[in-house]
């Protein structure tokens, strides 16, 4: 191994953490404490992503109104992004979602319908959300599920910290400080 070289010469046994990122230059891995609480890294999560249930309080507004909130969103888990959050349909405020044309397709999660959302000041936010209405197969727990693209919200929360949205316009992840990066969405990142 060259010297100051970020890899160790195990990286690619398997019995080193980071073996995974060894092709990944310096952007490993990363776990910090915050306050107490031992922060996850999006270079822990896997690949195919997961999801998994979440007891944390998510709040969503925009245009001052209140779009969702609730202690029963889903996080989907995928390495190099910070979680996208999906809040149960019943918590999303009736009649602010309007579905719009076009379709995306994920790998994993099958094709995405999205929506506008229309606030009762008039204004609207096109295609801020989006959800799996036939989710492939190991993705079910989505149905009825809508995920919002938090920088086309004016405010996102979790657990009352406010939401930085995941870099780049294609990504929907929610960044706080219980989560480290580097987060795929950099310019540069395109291969990750």
């Amino acid at each position: 191994m060259e010297e100051g070289s970020k890899v160790s010469s195990r990286a690619w046994s398997g019995t080193d953490r980071g073996y995974a990122f060894a092709a990944l230059g310096d952007h490993g891995p990363v776990s910090d404490d915050v306050d107490g609480v031992r922060a996850e890294s999006v270079w822990d999560y896997p690949r195919p992503p997961i999801v998994v249930p979440s007891p944390e309080r998510v709040v969503i507004e925009v245009d001052g109104q209140l779009v969702a909130d609730t202690r029963r969103s889903l996080r989907v888990l995928e390495t190099s992004h910070p979680p996208v959050y999906y809040v149960p349909a019943e918590a999303i405020t009736p009649g602010l979602l309007t579905p719009v044309s076009g379709t995306t397709w994920c790998e994993f999660k099958g094709s995405a319908s999205y929506f506008d959302v229309a606030c009762s000041s008039g204004r609207v936010v096109p295609r801020a959300a989006w959800h799996y209405p036939q989710p492939s197969a190991g993705y079910e727990a989505l149905v009825d599920h809508v995920a919002f693209y938090p920088g086309r919200m004016d405010l996102c929360t979790v657990d009352d910290e406010t939401v930085v949205a995941q870099p780049g316009d294609f990504y929907g992840g929610w960044i706080t400080s219980r989560v480290t990066g580097p987060f795929k969405g950099v310019p540069g990142s395109r291969g990750w």
